[in-house]
């Protein structure tokens, strides 16, 4: 499996307050940016996936409404969490 708990706590740990705080926003963007990347691989190895399709475009809709919002709230914070992932905006 390519989320393990060890996993997502790494990714909270670096990009959240803490590992246990899964509900900053930041953490939340990192990891769907994480669950993006794997399906995107996924994706180009399985072309006909359509089920997996739909579900990433999902998860780029939820970063984007929680990307939108950090931007709303604070434009500081936004700007650090997309330059760190690399994101393009």
């Amino acid at each position: 499996m390519y989320l393990t708990p060890k996993v997502k706590e790494g990714i909270f740990a670096k990009y959240g307050k803490s590992k246990k705080d899964t509900g900053a926003a930041e953490g939340q963007i990192a990891l769907f940016t994480h669950r993006i990347d794997h399906l995107t691989k996924h994706l180009k190895n399985n072309h006909k996936d359509y089920n997996t399709e739909r579900s990433l475009v999902k998860l780029v809709g939820k970063r984007r409404s929680l990307l939108n919002y950090l931007m709303k709230k604070d434009i500081l914070r936004y700007r650090a969490i997309v330059k760190e992932l690399g994101l393009r905006k």
